[in-house]
């Protein structure tokens, strides 16, 4: 935030993406925070693997975007997150999504619950099920996908669009807010890892376009496109599902 605040510079990798001191500020406080707390799980980590560290990982791991919505974050618009992953034989178990702006934190632990820390208070949080109105559809703000999205749900009922930055359309779906969150762009597993975790702790669900479980830990961590999605129409909420 003392870098949001301040007259910063913006370079470009190589895959021509933008990164801030930010960036590289907040994953050398995080990497060695996770190296210390788990010394025999690999930290894959965004701006270490564009440096060309790209670690050999085993069954367990920690996916680490530092700073997701890097775009957002130059915008100024507030819709960047932190996100940290723990990912156990190619499946993310455990979330967070950090919105430094608002302070907001969305969590979750598969098979325990997902749930959103806001002004002091936590509150659980789930997948609602599809309205009879149609889906509430989330896009990106800056990737333009749009016009694959529309081939994609091919004459489907929308009730609605919403458009927001990084990894917080996955908090969108996970709180109710919306349905389904097609991407049709290009992400990295460190981009989507941790909103996975907290909707798949919330009930829901992210699958390649082919219908696959969405994994980690693929040869050179890139993502195939993918649908995340709440519950179907007329289900209710996920059992066993405590904050």
């Amino acid at each position: 935030m003392a870098v949001y605040g301040s007259d910063f510079e913006v370079e470009g990798k190589a895959d021509a993406s933008p990164v801030t001191r930010a960036d590289r500020e907040a994953e050398a406080l995080i990497v060695p925070a996770l190296q210390a707390l788990t010394p025999h799980w690999q930290v894959v980590a965004e701006e270490a693997v564009a440096a060309g560290d790209t670690p050999q990982v085993g069954s367990t791991f920690w996916l680490v975007d530092p700073l997701d919505g890097t775009r957002e974050f130059v915008a100024r618009n507030g819709e960047f997150t932190v996100n940290i992953a723990l990912i156990r034989h190619g499946m993310p178990i455990l979330g967070v999504v950090l919105l430094p702006v608002s302070s907001r934190l969305y969590g979750g632990w598969v098979g325990h619950g997902a749930w959103l820390d806001e002004a002091g208070l936590r509150r659980s949080i789930h997948c609602r099920a599809e309205p009879a109105e149609g889906a509430t559809v989330a896009c990106s703000r800056s990737h333009g996908d749009r016009g694959a999205i529309d081939g994609w749900l091919g004459g489907r009922d929308v009730a609605g669009w919403c458009s927001a930055g990084s990894s917080l359309k996955f908090g969108l779906l996970a709180e109710g807010r919306a349905d389904l969150y097609p991407r049709f762009g290009r992400t990295m597993e460190w981009d989507t890892a941790a909103g996975h975790a907290v909707l798949l702790a919330a009930g829901g669900s992210v699958c390649t376009v082919g219908g696959a479980p969405l994994r980690y830990g693929k040869p050179g961590f890139e993502n195939p496109h993918f649908i995340a999605a709440g519950l179907p129409s007329g289900s209710g909420p996920p059992r066993g599902v405590r904050g």
